[in-house]
C-alpha cells in the first residue's frame, strides 16, 4: 500500500533544545497541516497519517515520542490506535483531539493513560509551545537523570564523593595525592559541604586505611572537658573522673583523627594540641607520663582561621601546623551542574531496590534556582522529604520543603507591567508565562468537566484537594469557569 504519510525535517529556525519524534493523525488536512507546520517550526520531527489504518502501520514499525490522534478517523478510530500504542509503546505520550468534546470520553482516556485530551479548534503554535514543550521538557529532564543514574551506578565503590564539575574533579585528584602522605590536612568548606566525607575518603585511600578512623566535634564539648576527651584522663583527675579513660588520640592510634570544627578549640587546648603535633606524644589528665601516639591529624572548619588568628582567637603556630596541606570543598551553589548526579544518588539511597520516582520540571527548576545555604546536607534532606511525601509518584513542587517552594513561587511572581512586557520582542519571563499557562489549563479542564471539580481533578491527574489549592493560588472562582 502506498504510504501517504510524509516525514518533515526540522526547520532551521527556532529549534527546540530537545526535538521529539511526533506522529500526527488527522483526516482533516487543514488541521493536520497547521499542527504539523507548528511542530516542525518548533524543531520537532513530524510524521503525518491521514487515517487510522495508516497510523497503525506506522506505529507497528516505529516508536514515537508523541502521538497526536484525532478521535474520529476513517478505517480505525483514534481510541483504538491509542490503546494499541499503550500496548506496544507505553513510553509514547498520546494526546487525543476532537471537535466533539465529551466529558466521559475525556475522563476515560485520561484514566487509561492519555497525556491530554484537547478540543478542536485550538491554536497550533500555542499547543506546540505549551503542551508539546512541556512533554519535551519532561523527556529532557528524564534523560538527564537517567544519564546521571548510570554514572552514579558505575562509580567505583571507593569513590563516595559525587561530582563531575571541574572543581570536584580537581578536589578528588588532590585527595588521591594527599592521601598517600602522613602530613596534617586542613579541610575547609561551608557547613554541609561534606568535610567529614572528605576526611573519610582521605583515610580510606591512605596507607592507614586498616587503622581506626576517629572523629571528634570540638564544638560539642564544654571547655573544661575537651582536653579530657582528646587526651584522656586517669581516675580522680577531676570531679567525676571515676575511672581511667583513653582519649580520642589514643583511640585513633595507627589511624586518622578528624578534629571537626577545630576553630571551636579553646586556647589552652590549642597549646596542648600543638605540642602533640610537634612531639608525637600525649599526656592524659592527672598524669605526667608521656604516651607516644601514631596518628594522622585531619582538621575541618567552616571558619576563616586566618581571620581568627588576627583576632587572637586561634594560635598562629597551630594554624601553620594543621595547614600543611589544605583542601577546599566548593559550596553547592558553585557546582550546580552536579545537581543531577546528586539527585540520582539520593533518590537511589532513599528509594532503594525500586525504580526511583521522576521529578516534575517545575520542581527541578526550583531545586536548580534555590541557593542551598545548607549545601549538600540540605539538598539530601530535601530529597528525602520529597521521596517520603511523593510516596513513589513523581516529585512535584508541593513535596519540596517550604523554603524551596516559596523561593520558586516568589520567582514566579509577575514583575511590574513595564518590566513584564519589556525586553527584546516584548517577551515575558518564562516563570510568568508558565504560571499563566497553568491557570488557563485549569480553566480548560474545568470547562471540559462542566465545572465539576472532581471530574476536573481526575482529568488533570491530581487530587481534589490539590486542585482546590491550585484554584486558590490562581484566585479562580466559580464565576471564572465557562460551562456548556
Amino acid at each position: 500500500m502506498e504510504r501517504l504519510a510524509k516525514t518533515r525535517t526540522r526547520s532551521a529556525s527556532q529549534r527546540h533544545s530537545v526535538p521529539l519524534d511526533i506522529l500526527v493523525v488527522d483526516d482533516d488536512e487543514a488541521s493536520r497541516l497547521s499542527l504539523s507546520y507548528a511542530l516542525t517550526d518548533a524543531g520537532h520531527k513530524v510524521t503525518e497519517a491521514l487515517d487510522g489504518e495508516e497510523a497503525i502501520a506506522l506505529i507497528s514499525e516505529r516508536i514515537f515520542d508523541v502521538a497526536i490522534l484525532d478521535v474520529r478517523l476513517p478505517k480505525v478510530d483514534g481510541l483504538t490506535i491509542f490503546r494499541r500504542i499503550r500496548q506496544k509503546s507505553p513510553s509514547t505520550s498520546v494526546i487525543l483531539m476532537t471537535a466533539f468534546a465529551s466529558v466521559p470520553d475525556a475522563v476515560a482516556s485520561l484514566r487509561e493513560g492519555a497525556y491530554d485530551y484537547v478540543t478542536k479548534p485550538f491554536d497550533a503554535e500555542e499547543f506546540s509551545l505549551r503542551v508539546i514543550g512541556h512533554i519535551a521538557e519532561h523527556r529532557a529532564l528524564r534523560n538527564e537523570l537517567e544519564e546521571a543514574r548510570k554514572l552514579v551506578a558505575s562509580r567505583d565503590a571507593g569513590s563516595p564523593i559525587i561530582g563531575n564539575t571541574p572543581s570536584m574533579v580537581q578536589l578528588v585528584e588532590r585527595i588521591n595525592t594527599v592521601a598517600q602522605s602522613d602530613a596534617p590536612v586542613l579541610i575547609r568548606g561551608e557547613s554541609g559541604t561534606g568535610k567529614k566525607l572528605v576526611a573519610h575518603t582521605l583515610h580510606a585511600r591512605s596507607p592507614r586505611k586498616n587503622g581506626p578512623f576517629v572523629a571528634v566535634n570540638c564544638a560539642a564539648f564544654p571547655e573544661n572537658m575537651i582536653e579530657a576527651e582528646l587526651f584522656g584522663h586517669e581516675r580522680g583527675a577531676f570531679v567525676g573522673a571515676l575511672r581511667d579513660r583513653e582519649g580520642r588520640f589514643k583511640a585513633a592510634d595507627g589511624g586518622s583523627l578528624l578534629l571537626d570544627e577545630i576553630a571551636a578549640l579553646p586556647l589552652p587546648a590549642q597549646a596542648k594540641l600543638l605540642r602533640v603535633l610537634e612531639e608525637g606524644v600525649i599526656k592524659p589528665l592527672g598524669t605526667n607520663t608521656s604516651v607516644p601516639i601514631n596518628v594522622r591529624v585531619l582538621a575541618a572548619t567552616d571558619q576563616d582561621l586566618k581571620e581568627l588568628v588576627s583576632q587572637g582567637k586561634f594560635r598562629e603556630d597551630l594554624y601553620f601546623r594543621v595547614n600543611v596541606v589544605d583542601l577546599t570543598i566548593p559550596p553547592l551553589r558553585e557546582r550546580r551542574a552536579d545537581l543531577p548526579l546528586l539527585l540520582a544518588h539520593f533518590l537511589r539511597r532513599f528509594y532503594p531496590g525500586r525504580v526511583p520516582p521522576g521529578i516534575a520540571p517545575r520542581a527541578w527548576t526550583a531545586l536548580m534556582e534555590y541557593p542551598f545555604p545548607g549545601n549538600v546536607r540540605e539538598f539530601a534532606h530535601s530529597i528525602e522529604r520529597a521521596v517520603v511525601l511523593a510516596h513513589g509518584n513523581e516529585i512535584d513542587l508541593e513535596h519540596l520543603p517550604a523554603d524551596i517552594a516559596a523561593a520558586a513561587t516568589a520567582q514566579a511572581t509577575p514583575p511590574p507591567p513595564a518590566e513584564s512586557e519589556g525586553g527584546e520582542g516584548g517577551l515575558r519571563p518564562l516563570a510568568v508565562a508558565a504560571k499563566e499557562f497553568e491557570k488557563q489549563y485549569l480553566l480548560r479542564a474545568l470547562k471540559l468537566a462542566n465545572g465539576a471539580k472532581t471530574q476536573a481533578a481526575e482529568m488533570l491527574g491530581i487530587s481534589r484537594k490539590n486542585l482546590w489549592e491550585k484554584l486558590k493560588q490562581h484566585a479562580i472562582t466559580d464565576d471564572d469557569v465557562e460551562t456548556e
